[in-house]
């Protein structure tokens, strides 16, 4: 009887829980309707999320029945958002790479772009790993003693044996080399941890044909030009339906994760947090350099990029927020078509600051020492950049994809998993850092590109004007 008294009270408890959360869902979607600004509409949205997500574990604990059942129904909206998104990140690469190409102007301008994309996102990529090292150095973490008495849980040994497993007997160089499509339908169908980048590979094999093709056959390539368009402009207008469902796809997400982050393990972990949270401020700052060397105005930047951060902070997934992400730079940087396409696509796949960069590079640095090695040596920090960059190639763009990332530099370096598996419990705090990160690199790269090439239209990045289509 008592039992079934507390079944009864947990379900009106959660049912509570979801009509308050319904009822904060309808009230944003009046104001959207009453024309509130979306990027106000999505500020918004964050803070409610917060401010419910910690009443509702401050109420009834991290752990509790009723925020495990309110949340799985309140993941309907998150979730499904993010699936809706995912949904379009392979086909949105491909017609975005192949449609860059049937749209270039001049041939010889598609090395100068991904000369330049490349340069960006591979050159910050090793800034990020040196910061990476240099936050353990600043915060003592060397020796791992914040983690003193800690033991990896067996959900997280979990995850990281299964990520080993496809990584057993596999050297560096073989994961370089399964980088490349073998199967290209399996690839489309996202059937390997490699398949975005392998994806990326052959888009841009069917773009170069495209301008052989061109050459050769001029009304075939028309013809084939204008099949993508099409194709492209039917993605365009799915990206934009599902576009419009952002504030409620991040209230659910972060209301979900201030609700179930158990305060108790963030305490424990909290210096490794405030240093990781300390190179990702820091790496921000290096892009905002970047932006004003070539003339840019980083708060006119940020102002316009961070419904899209907010986004990729609440969702951890690179992948998908690679709609907005395009979107955002075409529409609200004045980032010419190609050149957004490009950056997007290819920060998706690599040189990504967060997961590639600054986070194994710290749990590199904290295991080497706990082990014996002298990581002030410069050989040591130079092979771990050197591995942190290569590695960087192939990166999931999903939460969690930098543990594969990190599996592979301390493969790499031949060390231990021990320092990794224990910092699984707050990874999901960290990661909202590190996705952040990763999506406004791939931005950086298209507005820093688009300047040097002369394709930047000021005029749109100056604009207050919120465009949309």
């Amino acid at each position: 009887m008592f039992a079934q008294s507390n079944a009864r009270g947990d379900f009106m408890q959660t049912f509570v829980a979801l009509i308050v959360a319904m009822a904060l869902l309808a009230g944003m979607i009046y104001l959207h309707h009453k024309k509130w600004g979306f990027n106000k509409l999505v500020f918004l949205s964050l803070v409610v999320g917060i401010v419910y997500g910690i009443g509702l574990q401050l109420i009834f604990g991290a752990k509790s029945l009723v925020i495990s059942q309110s949340m799985d129904w309140l993941s309907i909206v998150g979730d499904g958002y993010i699936s809706l998104l995912q949904m379009l990140v392979i086909p949105l690469i491909f017609v975005s790479l192949v449609g860059a190409f049937t749209q270039l102007k001049v041939t010889e301008k598609i090395h100068k772009i991904a000369g330049n994309v490349l340069v960006v996102l591979l050159g910050t990529t090793v800034v990020a790993s040196f910061i990476g090292f240099i936050s353990v150095v600043l915060f003592h973490l060397q020796g791992a003693n914040f983690a003193r008495g800690l033991t990896a849980t067996s959900q997280a040994l979990t995850s990281i044996r299964d990520h080993q497993e496809s990584l057993k007997n596999v050297t560096l160089a073989q994961q370089i080399v399964s980088f490349f499509p073998k199967n290209i339908f399996a690839d489309f169908a996202g059937m390997r941890a490699s398949s975005t980048i392998a994806v990326v590979i052959f888009s841009s094999f069917v773009g170069v044909a495209f301008l052989s093709l061109k050459k050769e056959e001029t009304k075939l390539a028309e013809t084939f030009a204008r099949g993508i368009q099409a194709l492209r402009a039917i993605i365009m207008k799915i990206v934009k339906m599902v576009l419009e469902l952002t504030p409620y796809g991040i209230f659910a997400l972060i209301a979900r994760a201030a609700a179930t982050n158990s305060f108790t393990t963030m305490g424990k972990l909290l210096i490794f947090i405030i240093a990781a949270y300390f190179a990702v401020g820091v790496m921000f700052l290096v892009h905002a350099v970047l932006l004003m060397i070539n003339g840019i105005n980083p708060i006119t930047y940020f102002k316009k990029v961070w419904p899209v951060l907010v986004f990729a902070f609440t969702s951890r997934t690179s992948g998908g927020s690679l709609p907005l992400n395009v979107r955002t730079q075409k529409n609200q940087l004045g980032v010419s078509d190609t050149i957004a396409d490009f950056s997007a696509s290819f920060g998706l796949s690599m040189g990504q600051n967060g997961c590639a960069g600054i986070y194994p590079s710290m749990v590199a640095a904290i295991t080497a020492s706990v082990v014996g090695v002298n990581i002030f040596s410069w050989q040591f920090i130079l092979t771990l950049v050197l591995i942190d960059v290569i590695s960087s190639f192939g990166v999931a763009g999903v939460g969690g994809g930098s543990t594969f990332t990190t599996l592979m530099v301390l493969g790499a370096l031949n060390l231990p998993v021990s320092v990794l598996g224990i910092l699984i419990a707050i990874d999901p705090i960290v990661d909202m850092a590190r996705t952040a990160l990763n999506v406004n690199d791939s931005m950086l790269a298209g507005v820093i590109t688009a300047k040097r090439l002369g394709e930047l239209d000021f005029k749109k990045l100056n604009s207050t004007a919120q465009i949309m289509d």
